[in-house]
């Protein structure tokens, strides 16, 4: 590469700034499966830590746990395997599964060159856009011509290394401030008792 250029350039942007160092990144661009079902996988995988998302996600190509559906839900079905998720609608978006796993082997394989410790590796940040469609056509009675589109996705993701839990101070008594005419009333009920 040119020293001239400045290698920020070259530099992928995420939808959040998380640079530290305790932190391990991944993204697929056009991918060719359907966004819909795919945004749904990323949230019933959000915030949970690497290994229980792989679990959950060979569980779900396996259909032993659905994934809830609740943005893109029109005409979906209803199953008992979502109820863990306090919903009703659920599928099993297979494809999704496995696009969605071959990117958490990427960041944890990232964070392994890293040098984090994978087992207390959390998904902190997951999101999935639309690509631009892939056009092709279907032919229909009377010589027409109906488009038959796909709808391809973008997906990111950040691991974050998870950080020690810090226990909350014990409460301290708080004192209420008085106003002046409040002060002045118990300063005089003091010297009535």
């Amino acid at each position: 590469m040119n020293a001239s250029v400045n290698p920020s350039l070259y530099r992928v942007r995420y939808a959040i700034d998380e640079t530290s160092a305790k932190s391990a990144h991944a993204r697929g661009s056009y991918l060719r499966v359907h966004f819909k079902n795919t945004r749904e996988t990323a949230q019933a995988i959000k915030g949970l830590k690497l290994k229980k998302a792989v679990e959950y996600l060979e569980a779900v190509k396996a259909h032993k746990r659905a994934v809830p559906f609740r943005r893109f839900n029109g005409g979906v079905g209803r199953t008992a395997q979502v109820k863990e998720f306090g919903t009703t609608q659920g599928r099993w978006p297979v494809k999704s599964a496995e696009f969605v796993l071959g990117l958490l082997k990427n960041a944890e394989s990232n964070a392994q060159v890293k040098g984090l410790n994978l087992d207390k590796l959390v998904i902190r940040h997951i999101q999935v856009n639309q690509a631009p469609p892939h056009r092709r056509r279907t032919y229909r009675a009377h010589g027409r011509i109906n488009p038959y589109m796909s709808h391809p996705c973008h997906i990111e993701l950040i691991l974050v290394e998870e950080e020690k839990q810090v226990e909350r101070a014990s409460k301290a008594v708080v004192v209420p401030r008085l106003t002046k005419k409040r002060a002045l009333q118990r300063a005089i009920r003091a010297a009535q008792e």
